[in-house]
């Protein structure tokens, strides 16, 4: 489902200019999707929507997503996850990139490869919730932890 928001439009838009598809539904055969994609991109719920996951479209997606078997890339918190306690009962991604700064959750996740995006994080909120960035190389906006 798309946002109305023009910062996720604007996102959406700079995906279809690099011709990555999106899709208008999740289909519900694991097996299509298995054969058919090489990864998923979660980016289903956000931090501060966990109250949503037992609503439609939201649970029959993590139903789904909860038995593929090809890579899950999940956005800040994986969909189904408490943002502070981590997984009780979502998806187990493969990959979780964390915005800004990982989240409390980000402890439970045992997944392959966990990257940061959050270079241009202001001192002030560094400061506030005593964050400790990374250093990353050269110019680059993304890093390994």
């Amino acid at each position: 489902k798309r946002s109305p928001d023009p910062l996720y439009r604007d996102f959406t838009t700079q995906c279809e200019k690099m011709d990555i598809p999106f899709l208008s539904y999740l289909p519900t055969e694991v097996q299509l999707i298995n054969d058919a994609y090489n990864a998923v991109v979660d980016a289903v719920l956000g931090a501060e929507a966990e109250a949503g996951e037992g609503r439609e479209p939201c649970a029959t997606i993590l139903a789904t997503l909860k038995h593929i078997r090809i890579p899950i890339v999940s956005l800040d918190v994986p969909s189904g996850w408490d943002v502070e306690s981590g997984s009780s009962g979502g998806i187990s991604p493969d990959v979780l990139v964390s915005l800004a700064a990982p989240k409390e959750c980000a402890r439970r996740f045992l997944g392959r490869q966990h990257f940061v995006a959050g270079r241009f994080l202001p001192y002030d909120v560094q400061k506030k919730f005593e964050l400790n960035p990374p250093e990353y190389p050269g110019t680059e906006c993304v890093v390994a932890l």
